[in-house]
């Protein structure tokens, strides 16, 4: 379906406490005809002067977790392995359907998968903490015909909090990617553990948890790149670390190595940061843009598209980072930059034309979606740049980020909704 895009009356109560915004801080909505996408703002390009002072700062992060990878590889403590090994060795057994309810229009086609009970149902608002779906890429991605070796595969992202309803909240515990192989009509898959390689000083290898939100994130060739606010993590597939143990530890010991209950550990092979002097990065304002969502863009020069999530309000800006695709790294500069209109953007995503959106739905459109909490279904929209955006179609409660697979025409993306008791959580794709 197609619904004008109108200015938001009220704000999303985002999942870790968000405020509401007040009607008096909306724009005008402006009338449209039907199937006209007029609005108030529209999906305006930033000054390139501005653009031109976002950059991606690596530092020495690169050799200094290679020298710590190369210890750890070493010591035969853990067992290196790939993408395929691990999409091939079965594994958790998710949902081969769309289970529940998802919003998506069924012009669009919609397909998609459930997790299994646990990973549908982890809660991190509880003591002992769950588990929380924020990033989607695949094989669409990876490579240009959307395949890993023959494969059609996805790959998500997590970050684990605790207590985020109590007087002392954990956020952002832990963090990790689970790979999908969706092939043959069943959907088996297998979390990893993202950890940080170290070494000391007489040279012994061993990892640490990486604490991140994990919110976007992008496989590409090998490379795994991990959006979290000012931090850009990569990691690389050829460097899977199969433990030898399965106990709540994190690291070696000995020659034991263990990844908090997962079979798998990712190590970092690199940081970037959007500021070189540790400053905090900023939403919608400045040169130190937030990185929150993240998706592939393989129109002419391959690039990251990052966005950022302002909670309640519109302004967060979509920005293109530039990628060698040699090195299969960031050159460190943006190329292009927008300010999107709408509230609560949660994913963005581009075809190499349109850009699309998910975000807070306009007034008016996303109720209905039966959700206990009362959540109303989100949006995703669809713009040209210095256009308004319009609904492409409401979508799963609390969507986040997006992608598009320039091999199938379609648009990926994923919720976070939790429900502890029926699941609520889906993957999905939709015929753009």
């Amino acid at each position: 379906m197609t619904v004008t895009w109108q200015t938001h009356w009220r704000a999303r109560i985002a999942v870790l406490g968000s405020a509401l915004v007040t009607l008096a801080g909306s724009l005008a909505i402006v009338a449209a005809g039907a199937g006209e996408a007029r609005a108030a703002m529209p999906f305006g390009q930033l000054d390139p002067a501005v653009v031109s002072q976002f950059k991606l700062h690596a530092g020495t992060t690169f050799a200094d977790n290679d020298k710590a990878i190369t210890a750890v590889e070493a010591q035969g403590a853990v067992t290196v392995q790939n993408s395929t090994q691990v999409l091939t060795s079965g594994g958790r057994t998710g949902i081969n359907n769309l289970c529940h309810t998802t919003g998506l229009a069924p012009s669009l086609s919609p397909a998609g998968f459930c997790w299994d009970k646990g990973d549908d149902t982890s809660n991190s608002w509880t003591d002992t903490g769950g588990w929380t779906p924020q990033g989607l890429t695949g094989s669409y991605d990876a490579q240009p015909d959307g395949k890993v070796d023959g494969r059609t595969a996805l790959l998500a992202s997590w970050h684990f909090s605790r207590g985020m309803q109590g007087p002392s909240p954990v956020p952002n515990e832990f963090a990790r990617v689970s790979l999908v192989n969706a092939e043959g009509g069943q959907i088996r898959y297998n979390h990893l553990l993202l950890v940080k390689p170290t070494v000391d000083a007489n040279g012994k290898g061993s990892f640490t948890r990486v604490s991140s939100h994990a919110d976007g994130v992008v496989w590409y060739g090998n490379r795994v790149f991990v959006a979290n606010g000012r931090w850009l993590q990569v990691f690389d597939l050829r460097h899977i670390w199969k433990v030898n143990s399965s106990t709540e530890a994190v690291g070696i010991t000995g020659t034991t190595s263990s990844a908090r209950w997962s079979n798998y550990a990712l190590p970092m092979i690199g940081e970037y940061v959007t500021t070189s002097d540790g400053g905090a990065c900023s939403t919608t304002t400045g040169d130190r843009p937030c990185l929150n969502s993240l998706s592939l863009d393989r129109s002419g020069q391959d690039g990251l598209v990052s966005a950022e999530f302002k909670p309640g309000a519109a302004g967060g800006r979509v920005i293109r980072w530039a990628l060698d695709a040699n090195s299969a790294l960031p050159y460190g500069h943006a190329t292009v930059g927008y300010s999107s209109p709408i509230w609560g953007m949660q994913g963005a995503a581009t075809d190499g034309t349109d850009y699309y959106l998910a975000g807070d739905c306009p007034s008016g459109v996303g109720g209905g979606s039966g959700d206990p909490s009362g959540a109303p279904f989100s949006c995703i929209h669809k713009a040209q740049p210095n256009a308004a955006p319009h609904v492409l179609t409401t979508s799963p409660v609390y969507t986040q980020n997006l992608g598009y697979s320039p091999s199938t025409g379609r648009i990926w993306g994923l919720n976070e909704r939790i429900n502890s008791t029926t699941g609520a959580r889906v993957v999905f794709s939709i015929n753009r």
